[in-house]
């Protein structure tokens, strides 16, 4: 639309699915590097993307026309693929239904960037139930626990 302007950021955070299902770190790059080019072919920007054997945290510049639930299930949907078709998971990967996302003001960008960057120190200290519900409570989200991942799933 001529005239519009934005600033939408959006921190995007899903796990992994199915027992025994883990993003491996001898070929995460290769996963991040595909959810980078199904974000840009859906006319968005990635500025930041990381993330542990369990899940991951993205930050993606949006604009006003994406609707974030096709965004996300494009990203799921076409990782998920590449992640079988490479074979790189022996137990037929797949994510876990749900995410969250959390918006965030340009002033926030730079730290965040920095956390999603320092995913592997940060959970040395905290696990990502602990790091998830503190997100939701943060950013004041309702939730049951029955409504959250699957917990038994990760390690």
């Amino acid at each position: 639309m001529a005239g519009t302007r934005s600033q939408i950021y959006i921190q995007l955070v899903f796990a992994v699915g199915g027992e025994g299902n883990q993003i491996g770190s001898s070929w995460e790059e290769k996963l991040f590097s595909c959810i980078t080019r199904t974000v840009t072919n859906h006319g968005q920007t990635l500025l930041a993307i990381n993330g542990m054997p369990d899940h991951i945290h993205m930050l993606v510049a949006i604009r006003p026309s994406c609707c974030l639930s096709d965004l996300v299930r494009e990203v799921k949907t076409s990782s998920g693929a590449f992640i079988n078709e490479q074979q790189f998971s022996g137990s037929g990967f797949r994510w876990q239904e749900g995410y969250g996302a959390f918006s965030y003001a340009i002033s926030d960008l730079d730290n965040l960037i920095a956390f999603i960057g320092n995913q592997k120190n940060h959970h040395k200290k905290q696990s990502f139930k602990e790091e998830y519900i503190g997100l939701l409570r943060e950013f004041d989200v309702e939730f049951t626990e029955e409504n959250l991942f699957n917990w038994a799933n990760f390690f």
